[in-house]
């Protein structure tokens, strides 16, 4: 898993586009009989519901900042993880008349009144990561991410073929949609039990006290899936003190995830390339802004799932070691 997807979905924008390799991204030819070429610059933000020093999120922001740079545009990063506030940035954009605005929607519900503002007011959205089935009927022009569902089954999948028969799901985010997803993918495909743990992202340290307890006082869990790279480590240290033998895995990569696979302490990552969820929605708000392309047809733009095992961490790191995976 190298950086090819990315070039590979790159290539595809430009195709689908019509884009000549010689042009600027998102550049067309003037119509015939008319000499109007595309705006130069713009300026787009990116709103999402994810917490300051996120791994995750921090390579989501790696990627909306390079396209930005490679097409000359101005790109805002923020986040946040409480609803309420991440509406209050989406509306402080809508009042600065941004030109693209991208967001993620972990409660959907929450931010529909905020989005509805940036669609009236002309303001060309994309969302992001999660809320994939709202995103059209909030007027949102695609969504970039991974259908939550099929992730969870091929987790499930995997966990079953490693001999899980009770499945411990760690659910870290209250109401976050697409967390509940995965646990219900997994449940789908396991053929075991599936039990949800709720915890607190921002204590990692109750997360592996949590943990520790649970398979302390169960001792049918043989499996772990958690939902965050960082969760996923939390996890990795409450096995060892438990001194369960179950198996861990995970959704999404960090560089302690990737070495963890490496030494054999976690069995695989479900991998979005959340890269892609920053620099997509970028290119396909400058072609929507130039040229008023639309991506995906109605249906979101998949950047996953993938899996992250032994076989190809190593390749993997470096990139992660990069801030691009």
């Amino acid at each position: 898993m190298r950086r090819t997807p990315i070039v590979l979905a790159l290539a595809g924008v430009l195709a689908l586009t019509g884009c000549s390799s010689s042009a600027e991204p998102g550049a067309q030819s003037a119509a015939p009989g008319s000499a109007a070429a595309p705006a130069a610059g713009g300026s787009f933000a990116v709103i999402t519901h994810g917490g300051a020093g996120d791994a995750f999120w921090d390579v989501v922001k790696n990627g909306a900042e390079a396209a930005g740079k490679q097409y000359g545009v101005k790109v805002t990063y923020q986040g946040d993880g409480d609803p309420a506030k991440q509406s209050q940035l989406i509306d402080q954009a809508v009042s600065e008349k941004v030109d693209g605005l991208v967001v993620s929607m972990a409660n959907p519900d929450a931010l529909k009144e905020a989005i509805g503002k940036a669609v009236a007011a002309r303001i060309p959205v994309v969302t992001i990561n999660s809320g994939a089935d709202s995103s059209k009927a909030f007027g949102a022009l695609t969504h970039v991410g991974q259908s939550e569902d099929v992730a969870g089954r091929g987790a499930g999948e995997q966990l079953k073929a490693a001999g899980v028969t009770k499945l411990l799901c760690v659910v870290h985010e209250a109401g976050n949609v697409g967390l509940d997803q995965r646990c219900k993918g997994a449940e789908q495909t396991l053929g075991g039990t599936v039990e949800r743990l709720q915890v607190d992202v921002a204590n990692l340290a109750d997360v592996t006290s949590k943990v520790t307890a649970k398979l302390q006082s169960d001792k049918q869990v043989n499996g772990v899936l958690a939902l965050n790279p960082a969760v996923a480590v939390a996890a990795r240290d409450a096995i060892k003190d438990s001194g369960s033998q179950a198996r861990l895995a995970t959704f999404d990569l960090s560089g302690d995830v990737v070495a963890a696979i490496k030494d054999g302490e976690i069995l695989f990552a479900v991998d979005q390339q959340q890269y892609l969820q920053g620099y997509l929605p970028i290119t396909f708000l400058k072609l929507y802004r130039d040229n008023l392309n639309t991506v995906g047809g109605g249906l979101p733009v998949n950047t996953g799932p993938g899996f992250v095992t032994k076989d190809n961490a190593e390749q993997v790191a470096k990139l992660a070691e990069a801030g691009t995976r």
